[in-house]
């Protein structure tokens, strides 16, 4: 009797665990489907690269970025804007894996359980794709970053909304014409794949001390009332800091606009490592920002192992300090809204993947406290008319700072410009960084000047009309 009920109960669990095992196969079947036709080794199946009929990308006022033709891939008649946007939209290959041609083919070329692949094509329009990039506004951008023959990347972002007008990476290429990358010239092509915008970071410079001025702002309460003396460089922790050049009597506004290096370290080391972290862990540097369906990378703030000299260099932005494009762009967009941001995203929710929930959502996050924000905002503009001068950006009302990052290894430093325009009708934060350049005012700033008045005339800004 023992041995039949034994028999029946193993019996019973083989039978549980089968019909278990159906399920999650039926479960994964229908949640994963699309994930399968993705894969390289099944694009002859939907035809020539996965994408023979795959639906249209169109861009915030409707111009076709991608669509296919009689089987055939093609791409905006205006090589910037194709190449500009080779890595938010991709080429015929999946290499850039970010992109949206290769994170979301299933959709775009409309297969589904019922259908497969042989949807009718009456039916196929309901996988275009509606973005919120502005096509004349990443070219613009292009135009100038590529012109220096640089890697490097340049967001405008909406602060009110959260959609992102332009993001720009270099090094790109054309997607109607993909270069053959062999032994040979693979080292010319280094990186080509990536999309720097999300998912690169690189050492920021002066464009930190705005996290440093937040950590000061709001835990020295008499540092408006103090100045320093810059003589271009000073002993901290027993090893120099230096300086572009001597200051002079500086106050803390100053200090930001003409970017003191000894001001800033000696902010850092009195602040101290707690302070500083807390700092830059809740304006996110050390966090990802979600873009639809991509996490940017995440930058980095650790001065766990620091000395002296090291942690003052930290508040400067070198020593290890990391910050990512996208996330740079966001945190001054907080900056402009209050202290809050709001989440960035390229896909209008008119799209079939907008209808999925993968285009733009409500969610905000506090990144500074308003006060901060408000005092951030203030020393931001007064670095535009102090030292930069106010009458670039087409006559838009910026806020902004620079940072030229030292990265060693015989390049040239990171090149960044970070801002926004206060602008009612331009809600716009940008975030510009050339590699291997030179002073950020230099390079990066035009970049940022010709992507932010494109993008105010797309949106009809009175200041540039």
């Amino acid at each position: 009797m023992k041995r039949v009920l034994r028999r029946s109960t193993l019996i019973f669990a083989v039978t549980v665990a089968f019909i278990g095992g159906m399920g999650f196969f039926a479960y994964k079947l229908v949640a994963n489907s699309g994930d399968w036709v993705d894969q390289h080794y099944n694009y002859h199946i939907a035809g020539t690269d996965g994408l023979a009929k795959a639906g249209t990308i169109y861009d915030r006022n409707g111009n076709i970025l991608a669509r296919s033709v009689d089987g055939k891939r093609v791409y905006n008649e205006n090589q910037s804007v194709r190449t500009s946007l080779l890595h938010t939209i991709g080429d015929n290959s999946s290499n850039i894996s970010t992109a949206l041609q290769s994170r979301y083919r299933s959709q775009l070329i409309g297969y589904n359980l019922i259908w497969g692949l042989n949807m009718p094509d009456s039916l196929r329009k309901g996988n275009d794709i509606n973005l919120t990039v502005d096509a004349d506004t990443c070219a613009a951008a292009y135009d100038v970053l590529s012109g220096y023959g640089k890697d490097g990347a340049c967001v405008v972002y909406n602060y009110k909304t959260g959609e992102v007008i332009c993001s720009v990476s270099t090094k790109a290429y054309d997607p109607e014409a993909p270069p053959e990358i062999t032994e040979e010239n693979e080292k010319d092509y280094e990186g080509v794949y990536l999309d720097n915008t999300i998912s690169s970071t690189y050492a920021p410079g002066s464009i930190f001390k705005i996290i440093t001025s937040a950590c000061a702002i709001e835990n020295l309460p008499d540092i408006y009332d103090r100045t320093w003396y810059c003589s271009g460089k000073e002993d901290i922790g027993g090893s120099d800091v230096t300086c572009v050049e001597p200051h002079g009597y500086i106050n803390f506004k100053e200090a930001m606009s003409h970017s003191c290096n000894i001001v800033y370290a000696e902010l850092a080391v009195e602040l101290g490592e707690e302070k500083m972290t807390a700092t830059a862990n809740k304006a996110g540097i050390n966090s990802s920002f979600k873009v639809d369906d991509n996490e940017t990378a995440k930058g980095n703030y650790d001065v766990s192992d620091a000395n002296t000299n090291q942690l003052g260099w930290s508040g400067v932005g070198q020593y290890n300090d990391k910050v990512n494009p996208m996330q740079m762009a966001v945190i001054c967009g907080a900056i402009a809204n209050g202290g809050k941001t709001k989440e960035p995203y390229m896909i209008k929710d008119g799209s079939i993947l907008g209808v999925l929930g993968l285009g733009g959502s409500d969610s905000t996050n506090e990144l500074f406290s308003s006060s901060t924000a408000e005092a951030l905002d203030d020393m931001m503009r007064f670095t535009m008319t102090d030292y930069y001068g106010d009458d670039l950006f087409g006559g838009l009302t910026i806020c902004a700072k620079t940072g030229t990052a030292e990265v060693g290894e015989d390049k040239g430093p990171n090149g960044w410009m970070v801002g926004y325009a206060k602008d009612e009708d331009c809600p716009l934060a940008f975030a510009c960084v050339v590699e291997d350049s030179g002073f950020g005012f230099t390079y990066a700033g035009p970049v940022v000047e010709a992507a932010m008045i494109q993008a105010a005339k797309s949106l009809g800004a009175a200041a540039v009309q």
